[in-house]
């Protein structure tokens, strides 16, 4: 019984450590990188590249600030200036309003042309966008 209870738990928490890292993918289907579920941002190798704050701000491998994210999906550099927006149906925005991707409902990556430049499930798409059009970690 107490094997049972062990192996049990043993599954658990590899399943727990698999649903708290998403992987990134390029363009090419290759995995880049992988961003943990408390914001980690890993590139292929594993090593720490930046992360996410949950209050928005963007870190490089430093842990100094170098932009943000507000609630209404605006990405801000590290000045404070509005460099683009993340619309609630995924269409990234420069700051001067043109479309540069989308970040679709499945976690596809699209450019302005519509082609796909990476994919990235099961992550908010404010992270993904600011990943892959404004800070990329890969």
């Amino acid at each position: 019984m107490k094997a049972i209870r062990i192996l049990i738990l043993a599954i658990l928490f590899m399943m727990a450590s698999a649903a708290s890292a998403q992987a990134v993918y390029n363009s090419s289907g290759s995995r880049c990188g992988t961003i943990e579920s408390g914001g980690t941002v890993r590139n292929s190798s594993g090593s720490s590249v930046g992360k996410f704050d949950s209050d928005g701000t963007i870190r490089n491998s430093s842990g100094s600030s170098i932009g943000k994210i507000d609630r209404d999906g605006t990405i801000r550099n590290s000045s404070g200036s509005s460099i683009g927006k993340v619309n609630s149906d995924g269409t990234v925005r420069n700051s001067s309003g043109s479309s540069m991707g989308k970040v679709e409902s499945d976690g596809t990556v699209r450019n302005s042309s519509g082609s796909s430049i990476g994919r990235a499930q099961g992550i908010p798409r404010e992270w993904v966008a600011a990943y892959f059009f404004f800070f990329p970690f890969y």
